[in-house]
């Protein structure tokens, strides 16, 4: 049956209803009618029109259109592009052209329904991520976006987030609100070996409140990667330290991702040092600038290397009212000692030992520690926090890298500086 656009028939809408129900079409469909009422030879000349219309006719609008798109609407700019994965911690956006978003545009996890959190431009054309993104999951765009004439489109883009072959945990040494001594390092254990040092680093921020200069270094570990943040000098008593390792999602290198964040925020308290001179065969510990206790002590004797007491800035790292020691070079195992401090990860501590009282304060006799009386130790571990520098000198080998896990007072500043990652870019 031949078509006329002008028959009347049920099946073909008239020209005025085409243009009531769609007036931004309204000179397109006149060329459809205009193209069908022309001679034979004109509509090959009209057929371009006629094809284009196709299009046009079914695209979008607020007045009837049907189409999800119209094809002079708004287009979509999708950050990173369609079919790439990417980190958790990568920025996802989109950029509207041609148009402004309605309120409602949603980045949403296809598997559990939660939306993501966005921020958007202060013009208002991009949205993007303000969190990180879940391993392995699958998010969709949402939202619509109007142009011109009544146009608008919608969004209709994926992203997909890396499986990461492993996740990597990481300790930190100081919990929240503790209160530490002026040399305290902050420690940070990874579970792995951190291949991107760099990338690492530039996620850990130090905010010390007052202002206190302080350099990340990477130190040697057998199992795993270690970082320690210590202040170029002494910490200022009072300094209130914050520490927050955006590490969740961030790539560490060769396949492994961070599994979660660490913070620590905590308080530096009195200063104390202990000045630790071994030809004395005593102990000072300072307050400031006034002598707390001034304690007789014996040394290691120092006929062996391994009974030398370390030269160098040593920090308290532990201390425990009962302790048993064992030293299987000297012939002894779990012996029961009172108030020991450990300064080193060597077998150095400040602790009781009643059988050299005979000695302290006159000869060095021991394997390596400083010895005190019961009274003595007693007074001495009420007074020790994590982190108080002890400051032993005059004896013949120095502290260093060898006797375990904190040295870092023992490295100058330019040293330490250079074992940053960061250092090297």
């Amino acid at each position: 049956m031949g078509f006329s656009p002008d028959s009347g028939s049920s099946s073909v809408r008239s020209r005025s209803s085409w243009v009531r129900s769609c007036p931004h079409c309204a000179s397109r469909i006149r060329e459809v009618f205009d193209f069908f009422r022309a001679p034979l030879g004109r509509r090959a000349f009209l057929g371009g029109a006629a094809a284009t219309v196709a299009v046009v006719a079914t695209a979008c609008t607020r007045d009837g259109g049907t189409a999800e798109t119209r094809a002079d609407g708004p287009t979509f700019e999708y950050s990173p592009a369609a079919g790439k994965k990417i980190g958790p911690r990568d920025t996802v956006s989109v950029r509207v052209r041609g148009g402004t978003f309605r309120p409602g545009v949603a980045l949403t996890n296809t598997q559990s329904g939660k939306k993501v959190e966005l921020t958007a431009s202060p013009d208002g054309v991009t949205y993007s991520t303000a969190e990180p993104l879940g391993f392995g999951a699958t998010y969709r765009w949402s939202g619509t976006a109007d142009g011109e004439g009544g146009t608008f489109s919608r969004l209709d883009g994926e992203v997909s987030v890396v499986s990461p072959d492993a996740t990597m945990s990481v300790q930190i040494n100081i919990a929240d609100d503790a209160e530490v001594g002026i040399a305290a390092p902050l420690i940070l254990k990874f579970a792995g070996t951190v291949q991107d040092k760099a990338a690492v680093e530039k996620a850990l921020e130090v905010t010390t409140t007052p202002h206190t200069e302080g350099a990340w270094a990477w130190l040697p570990e057998d199992n795993g990667s270690r970082a320690h943040w210590r202040p170029r000098e002494y910490y200022t008593p009072g300094t209130k330290v914050t520490m927050t390792g955006k590490l969740y999602g961030l790539d560490h290198g060769d396949g492994k991702y961070g599994a979660s964040d660490v913070t620590s925020s905590f308080v530096v308290g009195r200063s104390q040092i202990v000045k630790a001179s071994a030809p004395s065969h005593r102990i000072r510990v300072m307050r400031g600038d006034q002598v707390y206790l001034d304690l007789p002590c014996s040394y290691g004797e120092g006929d062996l290397p391994r009974n030398v007491t370390r030269s160098g800035i040593h920090v308290v790292s532990e201390k425990h009212e009962d302790f048993y020691m064992s030293n299987p070079a000297a012939g002894y195992f779990n012996v029961h000692e009172r108030y020991a401090v450990r300064i080193s990860n060597n077998g150095e501590f400040i602790h009781a030992n009643p059988q050299t009282v005979g000695n302290q304060g006159a000869s060095n006799v021991t394997n390596g520690c400083i010895n005190l009386s019961l009274a003595d130790a007693q007074r001495y571990f009420q007074s020790a926090l994590f982190g108080d520098p002890v400051e032993v000198t005059g004896t013949s080998i120095q502290l260093s890298e060898a006797d375990g896990d904190i040295y870092d007072w023992t490295l100058d500043w330019p040293t330490w500086q250079s074992m940053s990652a960061l250092s090297k870019n």
